[in-house]
Parts: C-alpha cells; sequence; structure tokens
C-alpha cells in the first residue's frame, strides 16, 4: 500500500508581491521537509503560478468554500473537511488572527502544529519583509536564499512566446517589459519619465513592450500618449503568461509593484523604481535587481504621502535612469 506524502499547508491572502516576498520561506519549507507535500491556499493565479514553477505541489483557492469556512469559524467547517486538511501536519498561516478564531478551527480539523502568524507583526525583529516570512516560522535567513529563483517551465515559456508572437515579435529581439503601474499612484514615477527611457532605448534597437494590468490603465495612457513612437501594449495577460514573457526579456523596468517583484525571482535584469515606500524592507532582491529612488522619503505614514504633491523621492533624473537602464540593456544576456 503507498503511503501518501505528509502535507505542510501554506495559507497566504494577500497580493502578488506580498505572496512573492514568502517563496524564499517557501523553499526554505521544501528544503527542510524533502518527503512533505506542500499545499499553498492562495489567490487563484498567484498558486497557480507558483505551482506551475514547482514552488509548491498544490494548491487551494484562497477565495474558496474551505478557507472562507476556515476564517469564518470552526461552526461554518462543520463536516466538511478535505483530506488534505485533516491531515496536515502543519499549518502556516500568513495572516492575522486577532480573536486566535484560526488557529483554534486549525487545531479543532486535526492539524498536528499550527504557526497563525502576520509578517506585519510588530513583535517581529527582521527588517525586510522576506526576512520577516522567516520569522514567522521560527528559521533564520540565508545570503543564498536572497537570490530564490522562480524557474519558469517550457509550458509557461511557450506561452509567453505566443504572446510575442500575436503581437509580431519573436525572443531572437532585444525585448524590454516596462510595467508603468502599481497598486497605488503614489509609488509611481511619472510617465513623461519612462517615456525619456523608451525613446532612448528605441533608439538603441530595443523594443520595448508595455505591460498594462486590471488596475494600470492610467498610467499605461499617460505613458503611450508621452512617446514619439508608440510601445507594443500588452494586456489582459494572466500572470502565468506575463512569467514565461519576463523569463525571455532582456530588460524589466517597474514600478514597486508585484510584477517588478516577479521580474526579481525569474531572474531577469530589472531597474525597480521606489519612491514613497522603503526598499529596505520592501525592495526585491537578487543579484540581478537594482533599485532606483530619488531623495529619501521623509513622510511620516501613508497620509501624508497621499498629500504629497511633489513627492521628491520619485523625482529620478531622467539621465541617470537613462544611462542605467541601457547599460544593463547592454550588459544583459540573451536567454
Amino acid at each position: 500500500m503507498r503511503v501518501p506524502k505528509r502535507t505542510i499547508v501554506m495559507i497566504h491572502p494577500g497580493g502578488l508581491g506580498d505572496v512573492l516576498l514568502a517563496v524564499p520561506a517557501m523553499v526554505r519549507l521544501r528544503t527542510r521537509f524533502p518527503n512533505h507535500q506542500l499545499v499553498l491556499c492562495a489567490g487563484d493565479q498567484i498558486a497557480r503560478l507558483l505551482h506551475a514553477c514547482c514552488i509548491v505541489d498544490a494548491w487551494v483557492s484562497v477565495q474558496g468554500r474551505v478557507c472562507a469556512d476556515l476564517f469564518s469559524g470552526l461552526d461554518s467547517v462543520g463536516g466538511h473537511v478535505p483530506t488534505w486538511l485533516a491531515q496536515s501536519e502543519r499549518v502556516i498561516a500568513w495572516t492575522q488572527d486577532p480573536d486566535g478564531s484560526l488557529k483554534e478551527t486549525l487545531t479543532a480539523v486535526g492539524v498536528r502544529e499550527v504557526i497563525v502568524k502576520s509578517p506585519f507583526a510588530t513583535d517581529i525583529l527582521a527588517t525586510h519583509q522576506r526576512d520577516r516570512f522567516f520569522e514567522t516560522i521560527n528559521e533564520v535567513p540565508s545570503d543564498g536564499e536572497g537570490d530564490a529563483r522562480l524557474m519558469v517551465p517550457e509550458p509557461l515559456l511557450h506561452l509567453g512566446r505566443a504572446c510575442l508572437e500575436v503581437a509580431g515579435l519573436s525572443t531572437e529581439q532585444p525585448l524590454v517589459v516596462i510595467h508603468p503601474g502599481s497598486g497605488s499612484a503614489h509609488k509611481c514615477v511619472a510617465p513623461e519619465t519612462l517615456a525619456t527611457v523608451m525613446t532612448a532605448l528605441q533608439v538603441s534597437g530595443a523594443i520595448p513592450m508595455v505591460l498594462e494590468g486590471p488596475a494600470d490603465r492610467e498610467p499605461v495612457e499617460r505613458l503611450c500618449q508621452s512617446c514619439v513612437d508608440p510601445p507594443t501594449l500588452l494586456k489582459g495577460l494572466d500572470l502565468c503568461t506575463v512569467a514565461g514573457l519576463l523569463a525571455q526579456a532582456r530588460l524589466f523596468i517597474g514600478q514597486d509593484s508585484g510584477i517588478t517583484h516577479m521580474a526579481g525571482l525569474i531572474g531577469v535584469k530589472t531597474v525597480a523604481l521606489f519612491g514613497p515606500t522603503d526598499p529596505t524592507r520592501w525592495a526585491p532582491r537578487g543579484a540581478n535587481v537594482t533599485v532606483v529612488q530619488g531623495i529619501p522619503c521623509r513622510c511620516r505614514s501613508w497620509g501624508e504621502v497621499s498629500q504629497c504633491e511633489n513627492k521628491p523621492c520619485l523625482e529620478i533624473p531622467q539621465e541617470h535612469l537613462v544611462a542605467l537602464c541601457l547599460a544593463h540593456l547592454k550588459g544583459a544576456v540573451t536567454r
């Protein structure tokens, strides 16, 4: 009789960037428990991406019934406990649980060890958010895991190539992906600055492609309107296709966003544009990541950030940014 693998379940209801910051901790769990199956409960597209890249063995939607019932309390779970959860050896929930009900429910359904700890908890000592995930599972980060990678498999590379083919492009060309949006307009370098960079890239012979996500319409429109030579616009792509696209680009330029974290994890040369958010806490890590910022932000709260009109922290000298991007493009290795 085949003995089923023991299971470790990780629950992370956060957005793309937050979940990707937890990837090194997931890799550590894989190393420590090689004979266990790792199950991720997260947003559908994020979980599907990490499953495709072999970070986890299986995934469950955080929007599904099981997770909803877990967060609603033991009375909501009732007898609808799936085998993968009831037989889990360990569940790690990276979320807040102010009244302890989630931990109580997980323990009651049969989980042997339960860790419920938000990486935002005030008693965590680590500075960088990646390291804070390590601390939640009582692990110490190492330098090597700072460069944990998303190895993009062939099926996702195929999705990326198919996307390029539809746009009339190929991986033989020097492709640059630019993502002008973010989760907040207060974190975005002016589209006019990016347009100057894009023009310089086009003059150098590179092919810039603008990536538009669900919340990026306004910055994308402003960027395209500022360009003399309109770039290729890619929009409506799922995360697996984006990963396949990024893995075949020579350079990525983006704001403080989840897509920028994805580019850094994949290993593409990445220029990450930061402003009011502290890069020592939030910047993607990796040998190919360069973080660029104006003067350090002096706002003491996000309320002050939203009221700050000039935002000098986002005023990156155009000449410097152009030179930096061209240097990275010249030194990039074609995949």
